[in-house]
């Protein structure tokens, strides 16, 4: 999704949905690439969430090791029996008793353990997920403020884009090089289009092999040209800064990669040089 006023089919042309939440779910919804299903993590909350289940543990293993300090200090040949038979300790826990109290404390320990599991697994889930795309968050804001249309939503859910730190995306654009950000451009205060994420991969794939295209065989081109040494060397580093530039502020490539593949690149130029001597050598 993409704030253009370019390409394709407007917001505005859009079936009409009740205002509210329907109109903000219907907005989600038709993004094919699904890229708006933006929502809030909740972390505070989720941190709280996390440190009563476990304080509520944590009392419960306090309460266990005191029942546990009762059995090491009885005669009773029951709770003997208890501690080391499953179906002796089920049989007893029938009966008001020391058994009884245990099996309800594991029966709690049981369930409780259950929720705090699953909630650290939900949790870690979560924290996994990724931030919005910047163009995607922007023009999601730019549609749900109430300044540029009638209101979305009120109350406290008029807030649920305030904290950008505590948003994620349940999907993501694949690439978001620097160039590819370029191209998702956005019109201030113009309406919003959604474009594809495919059309804007294809168009830079296609800037990307001509422009890599272009740098080289403007770079033998040029070679060809020039016949001083000194002017062939100079013209091997503009053209392989040039490169090496283009490559690292231009695609999400690591250092590593950059330097690969700007060493091929300088590799393919010193062998041009090398097999067409200067007139004259």
């Amino acid at each position: 999704m993409s704030g253009s006023s370019e390409d394709v089919e407007l917001a505005a042309s859009e079936k009409e949905y009740p205002n509210g939440f329907a109109s903000v779910a219907a907005f989600i919804a038709k993004d094919a690439d699904n890229t708006s299903t933006i929502y809030r993590r909740f972390d505070r909350l989720a941190a709280r969430n996390l440190l009563y289940l476990q304080s509520r543990l944590q009392k419960l293993e306090v309460v266990q090791d005191e029942l546990d300090d009762k059995c090491l200090g009885t005669n009773d040949e029951g709770s003997k029996r208890a501690a080391t038979s499953w179906e002796d300790f089920e049989s007893l826990a029938q009966a008001v008793g020391s058994e009884k109290e245990r099996m309800e404390v594991a029966g709690e320990i049981e369930r409780a353990l259950k929720t705090y599991h699953e909630a650290l697994m939900l949790h870690s889930g979560v924290l996994g997920l990724k931030p919005p795309a910047e163009n995607t968050l922007r023009a999601f804001q730019q549609w749900f403020e109430p300044e540029h249309r009638k209101t979305k939503l009120r109350g406290h859910s008029s807030h649920i884009l305030d904290d950008q730190g505590d948003l994620v995306a349940l999907r993501v654009p694949a690439d978001q090089d620097r160039l590819t950000r370029v191209v998702q451009t956005e019109t201030p205060d113009g309406p919003i289009a959604y474009i594809s994420e495919h059309k804007i991969a294809r168009f830079v794939a296609v800037v990307s092999i001509l422009l890599a295209a272009l740098l080289l065989v403007g770079a033998i081109v040029a070679l060809n040209y020039v016949h001083s040494q000194d002017w062939r060397m100079a013209l091997i580093g503009i053209f392989t800064a040039t490169f090496g530039g283009s490559v690292g502020l231009l695609t999400s490539a690591r250092r590593a990669e950059v330097f690969a593949a700007t060493a091929a690149y300088t590799a393919v130029l010193v062998v041009f040089v090398s097999g067409n001597p200067p007139n004259g050598s």
